[in-house]
C-alpha cells in the first residue's frame, strides 16, 4: 500500500492512533532523509499536541532504535548481566558517574550512553570532558571492549546509534515541541534498546530543578517508560527522586567530577542525599540484574563495594581506558580546571534554608560559563558552585550558601545575585523531604 507522509500527518492530526506500519514509515522518512523538515516538524507538533497511545509509543520507540544499529553483547559471553540506568536530568545530578563503576563492581556490566546538557542541568558527558584526554565519543568496537574489561564505560551517543531519533530530537529543539512525553520516552528509550539491554532502571527527577516540575508530571513520565519500555522487550523500573534543591553539594562539570572521586574513594564525608539517590538506583539495578534477591540486597551490595574500594578502582580503570590519566584517582586535582576566581555567596540574613529554586541555580552555573544556551555552545568546566547549602540548614546572615568559582569577578558577582534569589531563608526549617518520592512498575 503506497503512503503519503502528509496523510498520516493528518490522521495524526485529526486524532486517529497510527498503525505500526505507519509509523514505521515516518521513521524510515527521518532517517533516510525522505521527509522534508516541515514534514518531521509538523509530525512532532501533531504528536505534541495529539499524544499518543502506549502501542504507538511502543513502535515509535522500536522504530527509532532499529534506524541504526542495534548492540548485541552475546558474542562476548559476559559473565554477568548487561545493565543501564537513565536519569531524567537535574542540577548537580553526578550519579552516573558514581553508579556506573558501583554497579560494575558487583558484576553487572554497564554500558552508558549519555548526553551533553542544554540549557540549566548538566550533561553527563559534558563532567566526563572535564578530565583530560579522557574520550567521550569512541568507537563502538573500543566501547565494547571497555565495557567487557572494565565492566562499564560511559560514553556519547555515536551517530550510528538511533540517528533517526537525533534528526527527529534537532527538529524537535527547534520547533518547541521537546516537551512532549511520547516523544521523550520514545527518544530515552531508543537509546537504550539499541544499546542491547538486559535491564533498565530510570531516575526521574520531581521539581523546581527538573523537566517535570510535579509529581504528577513525574509519574506520567516515569509510568509511560516502564510500560513502553517493557512492552518493548526492556524490563524496566523507575524510582521518582526530588530535585527541588541541588543534589550534592558541588554544580558544575570538574567541580562535580572532583566530587565523585571524593564520593568513591571516601575522601570527605558523602552528602546524604546524593548517597540515597545512588544506593536506591544500584539496588535497583543489582536486582533487576538478578544479582540481588530485592533492591534492599543490591543497596547492601554496592554499600560493600564502595567500603571496600571496588567501586572507586573500576572508576579509575574506565577513565585510563578511554584515554584518561592512569593515576586520575590518586591526582585528580591535577587533571582538572580550576577557575581563577572563588568568592562565597554570603547570607543575607540569618534563620534556615526553607527552600531554593533550583532551576535558577543551574541557571547561574550557565551564565558562569558552565553551560549552554544553544547546542554549539563552548562551556569552561572549571566554573560552577562548591558547598552549597542544603534545604533545612541553619545559616547566620554572611555565613556562604556556597563559593563561586568563576572566571571574573564580574561574573562571581552576577552569580551571587543570582544563587541570593534562588535560595529561600525563613525563621523556621521546613519538613522533611525524602530524597526517593515513589517507585514505578509495570
Amino acid at each position: 500500500m503506497t503512503m503519503l507522509p502528509q496523510e498520516i500527518i493528518r490522521r495524526k492530526r485529526d486524532g486517529h492512533e497510527l498503525s505500526d506500519a505507519e509509523i514505521a514509515f515516518i521513521v524510515r522518512g527521518i532517517g533516510d532523509g525522505s521527509l522534508s523538515e516541515g514534514q518531521v516538524a509538523a509530525f512532532a507538533m501533531t504528536v505534541f499536541f495529539r499524544g499518543m497511545t502506549v502501542p504507538e509509543r511502543v513502535a515509535l520507540t522500536l522504530g527509532l532504535a532499529r534506524s541504526g544499529i542495534m548492540l548485541d553483547w552475546r558474542d562476548l559471553a559476559l559473565p554477568g548481566p548487561v545493565i543501564d540506568k537513565h536519569s531524567s536530568g537535574g542540577v548537580g545530578d553526578k550519579v552516573s558517574l558514581m553508579l556506573a563503576p558501583i554497579v560494575a563492581a558487583c558484576g553487572a556490566f554497564v554500558p552508558m550512553i549519555s548526553g551533553r546538557g542544554l540549557g540549566h542541568t548538566g550533561g553527563t558527558l559534558d563532567k566526563l570532558s572535564a578530565i583530560s584526554g579522557y574520550d567521550t565519543q569512541p568507537d563502538i568496537e573500543t566501547f565494547r571492549r571497555v565495557v567487557r574489561e572494565v565492566g562499564c564505560a560511559v560514553i556519547g551517543q555515536t551517530d550510528d546509534l538511533a540517528p533517526a531519533d537525533r534528526r527527529l530530537y534537532a527538529t524537535r529543539d527547534v520547533t518547541g515541541s521537546v516537551e512532549s512525553i511520547p516523544l521523550l520516552v520514545s527518544s530515552i528509550l531508543s537509546k537504550k534498546v539499541a544499546e542491547g539491554l538486559d535491564g533498565l532502571v530510570m531516575d526521574v527527577k520531581c521539581g523546581s530543578g527538573a523537566f517535570c516540575d510535579t509529581e504528577e508530571m513525574a509519574r506520567d513520565l516515569a509510568q509511560s517508560l516502564v510500560d513502553v519500555a517493557n512492552r518493548a522487550g526492556l524490563p524496566t523500573v523507575a524510582l521518582i527522586s526530588d530535585m527541588d534543591r541541588v543534589l550534592g553539594r558541588d554544580v558544575g562539570n570538574a567541580l562535580e567530577v572532583a566530587e565523585t572521586v571524593a564520593y568513591l574513594t571516601g575522601r570527605g564525608a558523602r552528602e546524604p542525599r546524593l548517597h540515597e539517590v545512588t544506593m536506591a538506583l544500584a539496588g535497583e539495578m543489582l536486582a533487576l540484574g538478578k544479582l540481588a534477591t530485592d533492591a534492599m540486597e543490591g543497596r547492601v551490595k554496592a554499600e560493600a563495594a564502595l567500603v571496600d574500594g571496588r567501586a572507586a578502582e573500576t572508576f579509575g580503570r574506565m577513565v585510563s581506558a578511554l584515554g584518561g590519566p592512569g593515576d586520575f584517582l590518586e591526582h585528580s586535582t591535577r587533571y582538572l580546571g580550576h577557575a581563577p576566581v572563588v568568592k562565597p555567596c554570603t547570607a543575607e540574613r540569618s534563620g534556615h534554608v526553607a527552600g531554593m529554586n533550583a532551576r535558577q541555580v543551574g541557571i547561574a552555573v550557565v551564565e558562569l560559563g558552565g553551560g549552554r544556551r544553544h547546542a554549539d555552545d563552548a562551556i569552561d568546566p572549571s566554573v560552577g558552585l562548591t558547598g552549597f547549602v542544603d534545604v533545612g540548614q541553619p545559616i547566620r546572615s554572611g555565613e556562604p550558601l556556597c563559593l563561586v568559582h568563576a572566571a571574573s569577578d564580574a561574573d562571581a558577582d552576577e552569580a551571587i545575585a543570582l544563587i541570593r534569589r534562588a535560595v529561600r531563608i525563613a525563621d523556621r526549617a521546613p519538613p522533611g523531604k525524602r530524597a526517593i518520592m515513589e517507585r514505578v512498575t509495570g
